[in-house]
């Protein structure tokens, strides 16, 4: 019972890891770019959601507000993206983003503070009904739903309309789509403003059961990219099924006394095992 009750537990923290996971995997599959400041750019929305929360704003208006400052954030770094890094690798659009998270890691503890934690409201941590014994909250189920939207709505998008079609011209051929006539610079701005504002309420979801300082959540990039990795930065729904099962791994593993204390390393050992896994048949063909 203990067990079942972790796991669904889990699903709350397992939805926003596939939510964050997912917002790298599209990130990737459109602009190009493999994403190390998602994360960050997620906090920096969420912080403001919670700062302006506790100024005695109206929890709504502050949510709104935090997606539209993960948005803008995240627009911004695309911006610049797009400007100076447009043609260059995705090696150096890598690098790029990960001096873009050290950045924002300093200016977040300096804007935010890093000794004074924030009380995340949590708005439906509720029951919704019970499975074999066990009470479902209403937060397990929207953020399920929330993931799962996310992973199915990019795929009916990119195959099924007219602006998938461009969205794919842009991910696939950059160049040759700007000279074609389609703005690619707008196209990339709704790309990174969707995905930084998905990223702020994924960490908005899942703030009040970590360490509620802007650093804590800013290190929540690492089961993110574990998830984004089980998809081999491809299928959307192996992306979702990653962060799901990750974060129900983390949940069930604090009720065993034995790796209690080692969970935090999860993400780590699923980027290891994904990796080598990805990578058995050059070895192996060698070895033949």
């Amino acid at each position: 019972m203990l067990t079942l009750s972790a796991a669904i537990a889990g699903l709350v923290t397992g939805g926003a890891y596939a939510l964050m996971g997912l917002s790298i995997l599209l990130t990737h599959r459109l602009v190009a770019v493999v994403n190390f400041a998602q994360a960050a750019v997620g906090a920096f929305g969420a912080f403001t959601m919670v700062l302006l929360y506790e100024r005695g704003l109206p929890l709504f208006l502050a949510v709104l507000a935090g997606l539209v400052a993960g948005a803008a954030v995240h627009a911004l770094v695309g911006l610049v993206m797009v400007r100076w890094f447009a043609e260059a690798s995705e090696g150096i659009k890598a690098a790029v983003t990960v001096a873009v998270y050290t950045s924002f890691i300093a200016l977040g503890l300096r804007l935010f503070g890093a000794q004074h934690p924030h009380r995340f409201p949590t708005p439906f941590d509720t029951p919704a009904f019970t499975l074999g014994g066990v009470v479902v909250t209403w937060m397990a189920v929207i953020t399920t739903l929330l993931a799962v939207l996310f992973a199915v709505l990019p795929v009916v998008l990119l195959r099924r309309t007219r602006a998938g079609l461009l969205l794919r011209a842009l991910a696939e051929r950059p160049t040759t789509a700007e000279l074609i006539g389609i703005p690619v610079p707008r196209l990339s701005m709704v790309v990174w403003a969707t995905t930084g504002a998905a990223s702020a309420l994924a960490i908005m979801i899942i703030a009040g059961q970590f360490a509620s300082d802007f650093g804590s959540q800013a290190l929540l990039i690492t089961p993110a990219l574990a998830a984004a990795l089980v998809g081999g930065f491809r299928s959307f729904p192996l992306t979702l099924l990653g962060g799901m099962v990750l974060g129900i791994l983390q949940s069930v593993a604090s009720t065993w006394a034995q790796i209690q204390e080692y969970r935090g390393v999860l993400p780590f050992l699923a980027i290891l095992i994904v990796l080598v896994w990805s990578r058995r048949r050059d070895r192996w063909d060698e070895l033949a």
